[in-house]
């Protein structure tokens, strides 16, 4: 029974470190329309930063500043901001596929950084050692592990209640409003290549606090933790919950990290053995199905965006502008 439910503690808490990326995600996709291609550039920014902060020091390498563990994660999302930042003032006045492409670009040249610098990020072997939060203090390993699910859950949660107060601002009606007319939003003194930023950066950053998490549960990080395949599932996880909906980016992250572990799982035990080089080439192709299927299926996702209504009167007394059923 205590294995069991070790398991599905160790399932939950990797869900909901992948939910928190897909919320970013929604932020810059679903909400303002940023086709990020690049996610595990600054999921691994903020990984990587929080190491090197906060992991101990090793002979000939960089970092290992061994800080207190909410600076070390602060220090992360911070990284992660910059580094969108930089990114975002370079490839933001793209559009749509060339975004794609661009920031793609920048997360294969990121990972092949990770790779290579091994003064900075040792290189292929990784960073290892991170002192987990607490862990010493309350010493069982099972007890740590839901301890660990319950400060994911409640990072989650705040990503979550923060995302909604901001997307159901004005704020995050003008997001809307630049994703569906520019020009529409400009008209009415918007500037969108400055909102664009910004929602880019808040997005990679609440990414970056996702891989701050993941390398404080696993202790380790490596280049082979920011394989392409992670962006492909955050987004498969987006576009099956329903982009522009924080609640059906958490059902997708959960839904397909399920999909995706037992169809591990059924491949391992069921396959033949001739078959079990392949696991992970027939994994990806999976994801690749669930992505096509769904947006021939229901493009909108299992959960579609919630599209706010003003009653005629009230349009004419207060005279708000609407784009797209949206009110701004």
């Amino acid at each position: 029974m205590i294995g069991l439910i070790s398991y599905l503690a160790f399932f939950a808490t990797m869900a909901g470190i992948l939910a928190i990326a897909v919320l970013g995600l929604n932020l810059q996709w679903g909400h303002t329309g940023l086709f990020n291609g690049g996610v595990v550039a600054f999921f691994g920014a903020g990984a990587y930063g929080t190491m090197l902060l906060g992991g101990p020091p090793e002979p000939g390498q960089f970092g290992g500043f061994a800080l207190p563990y909410v600076v070390a994660l602060g220090g992360g999302i911070v990284i992660a901001g910059v580094v969108a930042w930089i990114v975002g003032l370079l490839t933001l006045r793209l559009r749509h596929d060339y975004l794609a492409i661009a920031t793609f670009g920048v997360a294969v040249a990121f990972e092949n950084v990770t790779r290579n610098a091994d003064w900075l990020t040792g290189g292929a072997r990784g960073l290892r050692g991170f002192p987990r939060p607490l862990e010493a203090a309350i010493g069982d390993t099972f007890l740590y592990g839901l301890f660990f699910l319950g400060l994911v859950l409640a990072v989650l949660l705040a990503v979550y209640l923060g995302l909604e107060r901001l997307v159901n601002s004005p704020y995050g009606r003008v997001l809307r409003a630049i994703r569906e007319d520019e020009v529409s939003a400009r008209s009415v003194g918007k500037n969108p290549t400055r909102l664009r930023l910004e929602a880019f950066v808040i997005g990679s950053m609440i990414m970056g606090a996702a891989g701050g998490l993941y390398v404080s549960f696993y202790a380790f990080v490596s280049p082979q933790d920011l394989a392409p395949i992670l962006t492909f599932q955050i987004w498969a996880m987006l576009i099956v919950g329903g982009a522009g909906n924080n609640r059906g980016a958490i059902l997708g992250a959960f839904l397909i990290w399920g999909a995706w572990t037992l169809s591990g799982f059924a491949l391992s035990r069921f396959a033949p053995e001739a078959m079990q080089l392949y696991t992970g080439s027939i994994q990806y192709i999976l994801i690749g199905v669930v992505i096509v299927g769904m947006l021939m299926w229901r493009p909108q996702g299992l959960l579609p965006e919630r599209i706010t209504k003003t009653n005629s009167k009230k349009r004419a007394t207060k005279g708000p502008v609407i784009i797209n059923k949206e009110v701004i």
